[in-house]
């Protein structure tokens, strides 16, 4: 199993504040920080330290880190802690993802700092907010419409979010920036077929938009799914549609591996 550096022993989560918190050092919101593999995109399959940061500007109904969006909780860490528990590992690959990591300013300095120690540094964005940062990989997770919560699939079921996640889910310029100035992999969850029309016609838009080439090896199709049992349903039928659209297929190794556990 990985190795969570901030779950306690009876495997229920504290929401402690590290020693340093109420200093006047660069903080974070960190609701885990842990050793794995990573399990999505290009480098599926390599050991990393994942630094998930709590707090998003987007509300997926089928977000696979709900406590870190529709009911964030955290540690308060200094940037140098984040940096001392990483060191901890013997990895050389950090995720630094969300929530919407790049909502805090203090992950630039968080990357900074990785970057001036020789790390190769991933960062999950849902690609609505740009930083000029240290990043070896952009993996960009743009939010299709059907990831809109409606009265009908809203984990709260207020339908408070439906509105504001419509609005802010798709910046076409921001997608641009970011393919320009990092390696980017771009990263749908694809619930059904429906999903590829739009994914096609986003693509076409960031590539009319960007500088720079975004190839379609460089766009990867995930299946929906939380649980091995919802990716049963949805991982075949999306292999088909990556191979019929010639983009890239993507697994959820992570949850093939350790089905929903926390800290994968």
């Amino acid at each position: 199993m990985p190795v969570n550096a901030t779950e306690p022993s009876d495997g229920k989560r504290a929401d402690v504040e590290h020693e340093g918190a109420d200093s006047d050092e660069p903080s974070l919101p960190i609701n885990e920080l842990f050793y794995s593999l990573q399990g999505e995109g290009t480098l599926a399959g390599v050991p990393s330290v994942f630094v998930r940061t709590s707090g998003c500007n987007l509300r997926c109904w089928f977000c696979d880190s709900y406590h870190t969006s529709w009911e964030p909780t955290h540690a308060r860490m200094t940037v140098d802690e984040i940096v001392a528990e990483v060191e901890s590992y013997d990895a050389n690959h950090i995720v630094l993802t969300g929530g919407e990591p790049l909502v805090h300013e203090e992950s630039v300095t968080l990357l900074d700092r990785l970057s001036e120690r020789g790390y190769h540094t991933t960062v999950e964005t849902n690609g609505t907010i740009f930083r000029d940062a240290p990043i070896d990989l952009a993996s960009v997770s743009p939010k299709l419409a059907s990831s809109t919560p409606t009265p009908e699939t809203d984990p709260k079921g207020d339908g408070e979010w439906e509105d504001r996640h419509e609005e802010r889910r798709i910046d076409v310029e921001t997608l641009a920036a970011l393919v320009d100035a990092y390696d980017t992999q771009m990263k749908f969850v694809v619930t059904d077929d429906g999903d590829l029309e739009e994914i096609e016609e986003l693509v076409s838009d960031v590539r009319a938009t960007a500088d720079e080439p975004l190839s379609d090896t460089d766009v990867l199709l995930m299946p929906e799914g939380a649980t091995r049992e919802q990716l049963d349903e949805t991982r075949e039928r999306v292999a088909q549609l990556a191979m019929e659209y010639g983009y890239r297929y993507t697994p959820r190794l992570h949850v093939d591996l350790w089905n929903d556990a926390p800290g994968t």
